[in-house]
């Protein structure tokens, strides 16, 4: 079988399938990486940081627009399923790299499976929403994260037969990885005190692809960090988008505003489950503090995880500042929302997914 990842959300997610089925030793795997995050920040310190062996092929993909890149990945992808074909590809979440796939795929007729299936945010100006639906509709196999993921593909015509509630496989890896994360001297390195900072990050194009949008964003998080520091680990993107803006500038001139490359998966983990307080527009890191039980404000319209908001410590804020920093400051006062942790998200979803695997495949 195939897997085939693209970005660092996608690292996460296939390190504890990919060890489970190695563990239990009935499937021969292989591993391919597009190269749509290729930044070594992006990329390959997750390797290294998740215990993930380095790809058996490597695309190199790089960036473009969303069009660029999915024709790229499905132009080198069908080269390589034309020569050696798959009993299974498999796919995780939601970048152009999971469209792409799927649609070589479906359109070879090999079997494909889709891990993270069902999730939705009803909103179709996101990318990553139609590239969802479209991987829900063409997958042989659905592995959804939480119930809610069930209810939407069964509403959509989805065969029950196809959808296997396995659980957040991006738990499996927070957990596994959490006690090499509590040994990093991350915080002391950075100047701060476990629960007195908060972390915050950006990238969706919808909030760093408009000027005044990431300014307005950017002065809330400043006044947020007159309160208590703030941690803003900046995405390439959104790099690319304050320097161009001039917001760099601005974001400096908030004393409490520390700026940060992208980290490791590890540097970064130790940095969220001691932190006070989230802002985030990522889908996974909403699901990561919910596990955590750390307070987050998602500073989006809506969410595709909302079961991290019906049960977990996470919140839709939006992107009105007096909204995030009213937000913040109940946090801070000891009022934030309290959460529990939803079902199945235990550490045991990779060996799930495995065993499923197994059973489609026939595997003894």
């Amino acid at each position: 079988m195939l897997h085939v990842v693209g970005a660092r959300p996608n690292f996460m997610k296939v390190a504890p399938i990919h060890r489970a089925i190695q563990n239990r030793g009935k499937l021969n795997q292989r591993l391919i990486h597009t190269g749509q995050h290729y930044d070594t920040n992006m990329s390959d310190v997750f390797f290294a940081d998740l215990g993930l062996p380095q790809p058996d092929l490597h695309l190199g993909i790089g960036s473009g627009s969303h069009a660029e890149q999915t024709a790229r990945v499905m132009i080198e992808l069908e080269k390589l399923l034309i020569g050696e074909p798959p009993d299974l590809v498999s796919v995780v979440g939601d970048i152009n790299s999971t469209l792409a796939a799927a649609l070589v795929s479906a359109k070879m007729q090999i079997p494909l499976a889709h891990v993270e299936a069902g999730l939705r945010s009803r909103d179709r100006s996101m990318p990553e929403e139609l590239n969802r639906l479209v991987t829900d509709q063409l997958a042989d196999l659905l592995l959804t994260p939480s119930v809610d993921a069930n209810e939407n593909l069964r509403r959509e015509g989805i065969a029950p037969e196809r959808i296997f509630f396995v659980g957040n496989v991006m738990i499996d890896s927070l957990l596994a990885s959490r006690r090499e994360a509590e040994k990093l001297s991350t915080i002391a390195e950075l100047g701060l005190r476990p629960r007195e900072y908060a972390v915050c990050t950006l990238h969706r194009p919808s909030n760093v692809d408009d000027r005044a949008k990431l300014s307005a964003i950017i002065g809330a998080i400043g006044e947020i960090a007159a309160q208590v520091p703030v941690l803003f680990s900046v995405h390439p993107r959104t790099c690319r988008r304050m320097e161009e803006y001039g917001l760099d500038r601005h974001a400096q001139s908030f004393g409490g505003l520390r700026i940060v490359e992208p980290m490791g998966y590890l540097p970064f983990l130790a940095l969220l489950f001691q932190a006070r307080l989230v802002l985030t527009d990522s889908g996974g890191i909403q699901e990561e503090s919910s596990a955590l039980g750390v307070p987050c404000l998602t500073l989006r319209e809506n969410t595709e995880r909302p079961i991290t908001i019906e049960l977990g410590t996470n919140l839709l804020v939006g992107t009105n500042p007096e909204r995030i920093r009213s937000e913040a400051i109940k946090v801070l006062e000891g009022k934030g929302k309290q959460g529990r942790i939803p079902d199945k998200w235990d550490g045991h979803t990779g060996e799930r997914i495995a065993a499923v695997f197994e059973r489609a495949l026939a595997v003894d």
